[in-house]
């Protein structure tokens, strides 16, 4: 047998002796063969150790080999023959299992050690007067073995390491619910729908003030943190909504998640799936949600080019028809306790063939225009999202570079929809290098810097209405760490029964369009500090997360709807 000679990572001689696993010649003295006995033993244990893994690696190619012939086999049994699914997929869980089970019973190694080259240097031996002399460095590390050690330094520094995700948002985790009372839990249970919503408008009213310092909900974007706080705690309590399952996809139940039109997607998609909010007995709720896509619905019915948006109108008033004289709900209250949320232009105007489903549905729009039938106080005004991925939706959120580093005073790039961006674009398109406006994103600048780093580099980012007063480049500049300038009259902006958007935004009529530089140049470094931090702190209310946390934009819609129902409410003055 070949010598074989184990070295540590120590300072040792540079001429060793060889190390025989036969032990050492006949002419040494009995103490120094009774010394190298421990090492002899570990060297065993090595090859013991190789062998196990190489009857392992056997093992696993025979049985892959047999599993694919079997098969096989199945296939050309089957081919003609009608198959029994839950058979077949029976057959193929025991196969797995046995090829994971097996390999464990049979062998004692390989389940339970992490063999890589870092296992030649947990043996160390030193030449001490002639002899040779185990040392441990670092045993290997056996779960099933009583001996337990730590790997060493350079075993733990060779690792790869993971690649960190730096496009990814790091979200801050909200505090979790408050608990409540077994006493007042028992006495909501009591209440009716009704006289649960008068209870919670009654404590919204007299709601206490509450000390903000270190919390999660950061006062200066609200416009009144103690009545949205204590609003808030009485919906997780109270709300009740009911999902109609009438209606087929994909105008129904099937959410578009991707795109401008998202925000109502998504909100479908977790409203469909929630199990705090959503009860499956029609008496018990608070609120009924109409679970259609305006989206869907145009991509469904819509003739492109026909401009005839009559068939949706008709299609949406018989859905509604058909609630009403299958169930009792929606003519108890004339619908006034039904919402839907709907993020297309024509969102509006799909309701407007049904009197009672245009005149007192709660509807979440995001062309919230006061000139196309929005209330205030009825009606909400629903943030327009722009998502890429729908995988990763926090992606390239955040990021803004420091406001010294900003070279771009206001930023805007995008098509010439409607009558405010050929104005924007006619006073300021190449007139200021401090004002970066244009339409589309020329190839040469974007190449340079993207559409995104743009945003993420200006003090700035402008927002003019498109077609309809909505834009999704408000939410974008607050994802992207940029402060709003909103250009659209008659415009009721996002959340805006709960969010004080003077904080972190600036308004500008469309008359004022030339005077534009002149007045964001007028805003005081120290008030702009303000509105950046603000907007930074209010971006945590207009994310979508993969899983909805508390205070995120699906809590947040969820509640400016609730908030609306409580303002219908009539408080009797006993």
């Amino acid at each position: 047998m070949k010598d074989i000679s184990i070295y540590s990572n120590s300072k040792l001689p540079r001429q060793l002796p060889s190390f025989s696993l036969l032990g050492p010649k006949a002419s040494d003295e009995a103490g120094t063969k009774s010394r190298s006995e421990p090492a002899l033993r570990n060297a065993l244990l090595f090859t013991s150790m190789f062998e196990e893994i190489i009857i392992y690696d056997e093992m696993t190619k025979q049985l892959k080999h047999v599993s694919i012939a079997v098969i096989k086999e199945l296939i050309l049994c089957l081919k003609w023959r009608k198959i029994d699914w839950r058979k077949l997929f029976l057959a193929g869980a025991v196969m797995s299992i046995a090829g994971i089970v097996l390999p464990t019973v049979l062998l004692a190694y390989r389940p339970n050690i992490r063999f890589d080259r870092s296992h030649i240097n947990k043996l160390s031996y030193q030449w001490l007067n002639g002899s040779i002399q185990h040392v441990p460095s670092a045993p290997f590390d056996s779960l099933s073995s009583s001996i337990k050690a730590k790997e060493s330094p350079a075993v733990l520094h060779r690792r790869p390491r993971r690649r960190q995700n730096t496009d990814m948002l790091k979200v801050v985790p909200p505090p979790p619910r408050k608990p409540v009372s077994a006493r007042l839990q028992r006495y909501l249970r009591s209440l009716s729908p009704h006289e649960a919503l008068v209870y919670a408008k009654r404590e919204v009213e007299h709601a206490p003030l509450v000390d903000n310092n270190g919390s999660y909900l950061y006062a200066p974007v609200f416009r009144n943190v103690s009545v949205f706080q204590r609003s808030y705690e009485l919906m997780e309590m109270i709300l009740k909504v009911y999902n109609y399952r009438d209606g087929k996809k994909p105008i129904f139940h099937q959410p578009h998640l991707n795109g401008i039109y998202a925000s109502e997607g998504w909100f479908m998609r977790f409203m469909e799936s929630n199990r705090e909010f959503v009860t499956k007995d029609p008496e018990k709720a608070h609120l009924f949600y109409l679970p259609y896509s305006s989206r869907q619905l145009e991509l469904a019915l819509y003739k492109k080019n026909s401009h005839n948006l009559r068939p949706l109108v008709i299609f949406l008033r018989d859905y509604v028809s058909m609630l009403a004289s299958k169930y009792p709900f929606w003519n108890r209250t004339r619908g006034s306790d039904h919402f839907l949320v709907a993020c297309h232009d024509w969102g509006p105007f799909a309701t407007t063939g049904h009197v009672e489903l245009r005149d007192n549905t709660i509807k979440a729009l995001c062309n919230a225009d006061l000139n196309e039938n929005f209330v205030v106080g009825r009606d909400v005004s629903l943030p327009e999202t722009t998502i890429r991925t729908v995988r990763k939706p926090l992606r390239y959120i955040g990021g803004g570079i420091r406001v010294s580093q900003r070279p771009i005073l206001a930023f805007f790039a995008g098509k010439m929809h409607g009558r405010v961006r050929p104005r924007l674009l006619k006073y300021w398109r190449n007139k200021d290098e401090d004002m970066k406006i244009y339409g589309s994103l020329p190839g040469r600048i974007a190449r340079n810097m993207s559409y995104i780093r743009h945003m993420k580099s200006s003090k700035y980012c402008i927002c003019p209405m498109g077609y309809e007063v909505n834009s999704p480049r408000i939410v974008e500049a607050i994802y992207y760490e940029c402060v709003p300038v909103i250009i659209a009259d008659n415009f009721v902006l996002p959340l805006s029964e709960v969010l004080e958007w003077s904080a972190f935004s600036v308004t500008v009529a469309e008359a004022d369009i030339p005077k534009l530089k002149e007045i964001l140049l007028a805003i005081p470094l120290k008030r702009y500090l303000k509105m950046l931090m603000n907007a930074k702190m209010v971006q945590r209310h207009f994310l979508w997360n993969p899983s909805p946390m508390r205070y995120d934009m699906f809590h947040m819609i969820l509640h400016s709807i609730w908030y609306s129902r409580l303002n219908q409410i009539q408080i009797p003055q006993s």
